[in-house]
């Protein structure tokens, strides 16, 4: 190898760069995943964070922090929605009994 060719390969590392850095995971998402995937929701479910990190990392992911946070993301958003707190003193509504069927003579 000339002087000349590892000087140009060290500049072309040196000025390599984490183009994930700064962003959030939501934005990792956006510019990522959502050509093919409309939505976050139901991407991690049933996987571990571990192994889903490992999948981004060597898949899509940048980094391996980029990785954690997209995985993150992408449990948080899969957590089902909180249950309504029942307010004090009202009831549920039952629905209304219906009377049973006539029994028909032949």
């Amino acid at each position: 190898m000339t002087v000349a060719a590892a000087a140009v390969l060290t500049a072309t590392v040196a000025a390599a760069q984490n183009l994930d850095a700064g962003k959030s995971p939501a934005k990792l998402f956006a510019d990522g995943c959502a050509t093919c995937h409309r939505s976050p929701r139901g991407l991690a479910k049933g996987r571990f964070s571990l192994t889903l990190s490992w999948f981004l990392k060597d898949h899509y992911a940048t980094s391996s922090d980029s990785a954690k946070a997209l995985a993150a993301y992408l449990e948080s958003v899969d957590e089902p929605p909180a249950r309504a707190v029942a307010k004090p003193g009202k009831k549920a509504a039952r629905s209304a009994s219906r009377p049973p069927k006539p029994v028909q003579s032949q």
